[in-house]
């Protein structure tokens, strides 16, 4: 298992705190510069966090404090990380077997022995057959796989991915993802996968963390995290469209420029009178041609189809507030949606998700 705990301010500020278990594959999310690359290179070695620890498998690769400092910080060879980079990094005069066996020199001594062994890593990519080849003469994917191969030659303990399918086209991306995915069965070793693609981050990720300007804001499996953020600041970041303001009090959200109230699920942790920010899941919305007691008029701004899914969005309470919704195109015929019609909107408030309203200087977040 491998534990982090890491705070700084300078030069780049951090405060993360996770845990990755073995065959788990844990995304790091967050806007540019959140500080998602510096957790990785913390990790590796590659400079060290001002207080904190960091421990894998029972072995303690780095520990400083206030009081005494820095008392433990192995060099990056004794941590034994395999890093994948975003831009490959594979040595241009080297052939795809040679950068391979750059990463056994410290750990095979006979060259035969090497080359044997990183040609069966090649192999295991599914690119042995490009083993002379210069990186030069290799397309993005197979560069990546042979950073890949170099990754893993070392049997490395932890292994940390910084945006490695960033680089490629989608076909390309989604045959990494497969190969990635047989490779979780087998190395079963904690993976720290940094990424700015939200989609990939639910597709490949047991557990998120959400960073923004160094600070871990929420880990949770993806679809917890995407139904239901911390506060309304990971909302955001995780890409929720539906996020309004309202009103708490006991059981009940009203809902800013809206006569109707919700019947909310109260965990006795938000006091009465509370101002909050809400969100609502797709499968807590329905439209419907005729109005009811409980709907919401709304009116079609705008219809975006893509492909068999079409994007919806409204404007309801008198143009007050807009709303997205998806629906597949049968549905949207069905409905008789058009830009200009009006339609009603049936809100399901056992599956709202009330958050604080809480800045990202406010210390409280971190209990939210």
């Amino acid at each position: 298992m491998l534990k982090i705990k890491l705070s700084q301010t300078i030069p780049n500020p951090l405060q993360l705190s996770l845990e990755c278990i073995p065959g788990e594959l844990h995304a790091l999310v967050g806007p540019s510069g959140s500080g998602k690359t510096t957790a990785l290179r913390t990790i590796a070695g590659l400079n060290n966090a001002q207080t904190g620890s960091i421990e894998c498998n029972g072995e303690q690769w780095f520990e400083s404090n206030e009081i005494n400092g820095i008392t433990t910080s192995l060099s990056p060879a004794k941590r034994s990380c395999g890093f994948l980079f975003q831009q490959y990094a594979l040595f241009p005069h080297l052939s795809a077997l040679d950068n391979v066996c750059i990463a056994l020199y410290n750990t095979v001594a006979g060259l035969a022995e090497r080359q044997a062994q990183a040609g069966q890593w090649l192999d295991r990519m599914g690119i042995g057959e490009l083993a002379n080849r210069m990186p030069n003469q290799l397309s993005g994917g197979q560069q990546q796989r042979v950073a890949l191969a170099r990754a893993l030659a070392r049997s490395p303990k932890v292994l940390l991915l910084d945006e490695p399918f960033s680089a490629v086209d989608a076909p390309t991306r989604q045959s990494l993802y497969k190969t990635l995915a047989e490779l979780r069965k087998d190395l079963n070793i904690p993976i720290l996968l940094v990424t700015h693609d939200l989609r990939e981050a639910d597709l490949l990720a047991d557990r998120i963390t959400v960073i923004d300007q160094g600070v871990g804001l929420q880990t949770a499996p993806p679809q917890v995290l995407f139904q239901r953020p911390r506060n309304s600041r990971v909302a955001e970041l995780v890409g929720i469209n539906n996020k309004f303001k309202g009103v708490f009090t006991e059981g009940k959200l009203t809902w800013d420029g809206c006569d109707q109230i919700f019947e909310v699920i109260d965990k006795g942790k938000i006091p009465p009178n509370t101002p909050v920010a809400w969100v609502i899941p797709a499968d807590g919305l329905s439209l419907y041609n005729k109005p009811s007691q409980t709907s919401i008029e709304g009116y079609v701004e705008q219809i975006s189809t893509l492909g068999q899914i079409a994007v919806i969005q409204l404007l309801l309470n008198n143009a007050r507030h807009t709303l997205t919704w998806e629906a597949s195109a049968a549905e949207v015929m069905r409905l008789e949606l058009e830009v200009g019609k009006n339609t009603h909107v049936q809100i399901d408030g056992s599956k709202i998700h009330i958050m604080p309203l809480r800045p990202i200087n406010d210390p409280r977040r971190f209990t939210s």
